[in-house]
């Protein structure tokens, strides 16, 4: 079967008997064009299976109407589970809106913000999103300087000018599940964090370490541990150093739920009964973590949730400018499974 051919803008003009630079001004929807004469253009272009030229389109407009999102491909990881969410919602959100996410990888050859630079230098995307947020992210400081337009999802802590952002209330989760701990009778307390300075695992540490300061409590060095989260192979063993001390952690949280597993599987190789002998928590809320040995308590940061927000503050951002800035900080909602209970007594 031969494939049909596509229509063109000047055939479609020919068709409606008007001219080509009205069609395509009702096309882009420009208000000097009639609401009428823009509706009629539209059924029409329906109807006849016009789709408009990418390239024509950005030579009117000046937009690409892709955003970009940088994705790091080092050490072989890709996607996980939360972030694969986020993605899937980002991409929905913005084809919603006649947009195109793009994924920009960064190998282990490059930097992100030589990935970055390629791609704001040129004009290969109307806006960007940033994943994964560090303490202090130089990717955010050159799009403050570049003026381009953008949304992280997390937050930079280390940058002080206003830019737009959706996160998770790291601190009141951690909080919560540190009060919820201290209740159930526990006192040892260790961290599973990360070695990255991302600002997500920063934010979850002061806050828990606030937390049981308010209890007269400490989270001691030798409780803490901060695999690269780059680094899944290391996950086991640093949960295996914890529960190998002197006087073991009765609690542990997690920044990911991805290290709350490990930490399961190395209480089973020690032959700990977990919640009897240790309680668990992590973040996220991965598929997996309701299939765990036992069913792992975790917070849901709500990925598809934010995802939608990014894109709607990106879409604003393009279209309103620095009038549309703001945030969003969503509160996790605690999914209380199997992996916590009262202290061990002694």
């Amino acid at each position: 079967m031969t494939a049909r051919r596509q229509m063109r803008l000047k055939e479609l003009a020919q068709e409606l008997g008007l001219s080509i630079p009205t069609v395509s001004r009702a096309l882009g929807g420009y208000s000097d064009i009639s609401e009428a004469t823009r509706a009629r253009v539209k059924e029409a272009a329906e109807r006849l299976g016009y789709v408009p030229s990418r390239a024509g389109r950005m030579l009117v407009s000046g937009r690409s109407d892709f955003i970009g999102m940088l994705l790091q491909v080092r050490d072989h990881q890709m996607l996980d589970a939360s972030l694969g969410e986020f993605v899937a919602g980002l991409s929905e959100g913005f084809a919603l809106e006649g947009k195109d996410l793009f994924i920009a990888t960064v190998t282990a050859s490059q930097s992100d913000l030589d990935v970055l630079t390629h791609i704001v230098d040129g004009q290969r995307a109307d806006a960007m999103v940033l994943n994964r947020t560090m303490v202090n992210d130089e990717r955010v400081s050159y799009l403050l300087d570049r003026n381009f337009t953008f949304v992280t999802h997390g937050r930079a802590s280390g940058e002080k000018r206003p830019y737009a952002w959706v996160d998770t209330d790291s601190e009141g989760a951690f909080a919560l599940a540190v009060e919820r701990l201290v209740a159930l009778g526990h006192r040892r307390f260790a961290l599973m964090g990360s070695e990255e300075p991302f600002n997500f695992s920063h934010i979850r540490r002061r806050a828990m370490e606030a937390a049981l300061n308010e209890h007269g409590l400490a989270l001691l060095p030798e409780r803490v541990a901060a695999p690269r989260l780059t680094a899944p192979d290391r996950f086991l063993a640093e949960a295996m150093r914890l529960l190998s001390l002197p006087e073991r952690p009765t609690a542990i949280l997690c920044v990911t739920d991805a290290l709350a597993l490990a930490v399961l599987e190395a209480a089973r190789l020690k032959g700990l009964s977990v919640p009897k002998d240790l309680s668990v928590i992590g973040f996220n809320n991965i598929p997996v973590a309701a299939y765990s040995d036992p069913p792992l308590s975790t917070f849901d940061q709500e990925a598809q949730r934010a995802a939608g927000l990014v894109a709607r503050m990106t879409l604003e951002l393009i279209e309103r400018g620095p009038a549309a800035l703001g945030h969003h900080l969503i509160k996790p909602g605690f999914i209380e499974r199997a992996s916590h209970g009262p202290a061990p007594a002694g």
